[in-house]
Parts: C-alpha cells; structure tokens; sequence
C-alpha cells in the first residue's frame, strides 16, 4: 500500500487526502517519525481537517512527544467544533485527558 501511496506522491498527484493516508500507513508499519511528517504536509494543505490533527497526536505521542501531542490534540479539538465533526471532538478529548 504504502507503495502505491509513495508513487502517486512521486508523480505529483500530492493532496491532503494522500497525505493523510501516508500518515496512517506510516503509523500503522510502526514509522511516527515518517507519519508525523506527511500528516503535517496533509495538514499544510488542509488545516481543517481533523482526523489528521488526531492522527498526528497520536502519531506524536508515539514517538514521545507528549507535549506536542497535548498542543495537536488541542488545536484539533478546536477544528472538529468548527467543522462540526462530534465524534473526532470526542475521541480528542478522550486522548487528550489521558495525557493531562
């Protein structure tokens, strides 16, 4: 899979979506650092997307990050109240309060 991902990217078809799914192919093969690096271009390119903000803080907790975690859960938190998304708010804070 992640092979497939690496060559649309390698072709130029770069898009938040992509990206997105990079990050999780990454972090699910056990690579945060490779994760935490397409979910921040994923978020470059669609600040509002809040699935990636959770993605990234787990991603970032991963590798030790806490308070970069903390700060992501946060900051993704406020996205999915703007975009309406209850259910990735929830899941948000939930993580977010076992790190605090």
């Amino acid at each position: 899979m992640i092979k497939g991902l690496e060559k649309m990217l390698a072709e130029g078809k770069d898009s938040a979506e992509l990206r997105f799914g990079l990050g999780n192919a990454y972090l699910t093969q056990g690579d945060a650092q490779l994760a935490v690096e397409h979910l921040h271009q994923c978020l470059a390119l669609k600040p509002d997307y809040s699935a990636a903000w959770k993605l990234l803080a787990k991603a970032q907790q991963l590798q030790g990050q806490t308070a970069a975690a903390i700060e992501t859960y946060q900051q993704g938190i406020e996205i999915a109240q703007q975009q309406g998304d209850k259910q990735t708010e929830k899941e948000m804070r939930v993580f977010l309060k076992r790190l605090l």
